[in-house]
C-alpha cells in the first residue's frame, strides 16, 4: 500500500490566498443574484441587463403566474368552505333575498348586464365627484367572479373591496376624490358568467370597458 505524499506548505495557499478567493466568489455570486436570478425569478432588475437579456419579462411572467395560481388557490378554498356549510348559505340566502326584495321597493337608477367569458375581464365604473354616495348590488349568474371595487385619479386611489369565487354582492361608497368608481371583473370559472349590476346614488355616468 503506498502512501500519498505529503505536500509541501509551501504548495499550499495562503490565508491572504483563500480569503482573495473568498472575497471573488462572493462577489461572484452577488453579480449573478443581482443580474441573473431577482429578474428572471421576481422580475427585479435594478442594473437593467436583465431587461437586456429578456429575463425580466422572463421573471414578470412567473410573477403573474404565482398570482394567478394564488388566487385559485383562494377560489378552490372557499369553494371547499362554500360546500360545507350549504345549509348555512341556504339561511344566509334566505336573508339576504328578502333584504334584496325590500330594496327592490326603492327603484334603480341604472342596471347594467354582459356576459364574462371564461378568462375574460371588464370594467364598470360610476363617475362620481368628491362626496357623492352610491349604492350597488350585483349578481354573478352561472359561476363565481374575482372582482376590485376601486378607483383612481389625479395620483389619488382607494380600495373599497375585494373578493374572490363571489357570486352576489351590495352596498354603497362615498367617494373621497372625483374620478371613476367603479369594478374589475374577472371570470376565473370554465363557464360564460351573466353579470348584473344595479346602480342608484349621486354619480353623472357610467363607464364600460370590456
Amino acid at each position: 500500500m503506498n502512501n500519498a505524499p505529503k505536500p509541501n506548505l509551501e504548495d499550499l495557499p495562503t490565508q491572504a490566498q483563500l480569503f482573495r478567493s473568498t472575497v471573488f466568489a462572493a462577489i461572484g455570486a452577488v453579480v449573478i443574484t443581482v443580474t441573473v436570478y431577482l429578474p428572471a425569478e421576481y422580475a427585479i432588475d435594478p442594473t437593467g441587463i436583465g431587461r437586456v437579456l429578456g429575463l425580466t419579462e422572463m421573471g414578470e411572467i412567473k410573477v403573474q403566474l404565482a398570482a394567478e395560481a394564488e388566487a385559485d388557490r383562494l377560489l378552490d378554498e372557499q369553494r371547499a368552505r362554500d360546500q360545507s356549510s350549504s345549509v348555512l348559505d341556504a339561511v344566509f340566502g334566505l336573508f339576504v333575498g328578502t333584504a334584496h326584495a325590500q330594496e327592490a321597493q326603492v327603484a334603480w337608477r341604472d342596471e347594467v348586464t354582459f356576459t364574462l367569458e371564461p378568462g375574460a375581464t371588464a370594467e364598470i365604473k360610476m363617475t362620481m365627484e368628491a362626496g357623492d354616495v352610491a349604492e350597488y348590488a350585483w349578481t354573478a349568474t352561472g359561476g363565481r367572479v374575482n372582482f376590485d371595487l376601486h378607483a383612481h385619479s389625479g395620483g389619488e386611489s382607494v380600495d373599497y373591496e375585494r373578493g374572490a369565487g363571489k357570486t352576489e354582492g351590495a352596498g354603497s361608497i362615498e367617494a373621497p376624490f372625483a374620478g371613476d368608481h367603479g369594478w374589475f371583473w374577472r371570470n376565473r370559472d370554465s363557464t360564460p358568467i351573466t353579470m348584473t349590476i344595479q346602480l342608484r346614488g349621486e354619480y353623472s355616468g357610467i363607464v364600460e370597458t370590456y
